[in-house]
């Protein structure tokens, strides 16, 4: 007599890739998994959520080595201190010291950086900015086009520029 197929699976025992027996390599493999990627996530994503206002936050996103040499371009030849804006955790200083600022940031950061940046550089400063020019402020000058492109602001031309709607 034969049996039909749902006799024969019947009779066999079933095995499943679920067991109920412990899998320590399985443990292992998935906690360093998650910690893996929690540590990541705390070394690169943590510091920059701490203090910073919500509409403030920008995503990690890396300058390209052509933008990063229009940046060298525009700042050729000057001296004093620099200050490189959104490759830190958010917070911002006293900008008072700095005679040069790189800004890579997000379009929603770039108005309320305008106040913050004419009220407290020194008239010899120059900003230069990666991928989002300033809403308010005509550049001095250039480099670069597309998404490497660069615009380069000297403060004391800002100051001097009376039809800019800049808020101070």
């Amino acid at each position: 007599m034969e049996d039909g197929i749902e006799m024969l699976l019947l009779d066999e025992p079933t095995r499943f890739l679920l067991s109920h027996e412990p899998n320590p390599r399985l443990n292992m493999l998935i906690g360093g998994t998650l910690t893996s990627v929690y540590g990541l996530w705390a070394m690169f994503a943590l510091p920059g959520f701490r203090k910073v206002p919500f509409k403030l936050k920008v995503p990690f996103v890396p300058s390209s080595k052509v933008q990063t040499r229009n940046v060298m371009k525009l700042l050729e030849g000057r001296k004093g201190r620099l200050a490189d804006l959104g490759s830190g955790d958010g917070r911002l200083t006293d900008l008072s010291r700095y005679n040069n600022v790189t800004a890579f940031l997000s379009p929603s950061t770039m108005e309320p950086l305008e106040v913050k940046l004419v009220s407290e550089l020194p008239d010899d400063a120059r900003v230069i900015v990666c991928r989002f020019p300033f809403p308010h402020w005509k550049p001095t000058s250039s480099e670069g086009t597309g998404l490497d492109q660069v615009w380069a602001y000297d403060v004391q031309s800002v100051r001097n520029r009376p039809t800019q709607n800049v808020k101070i």
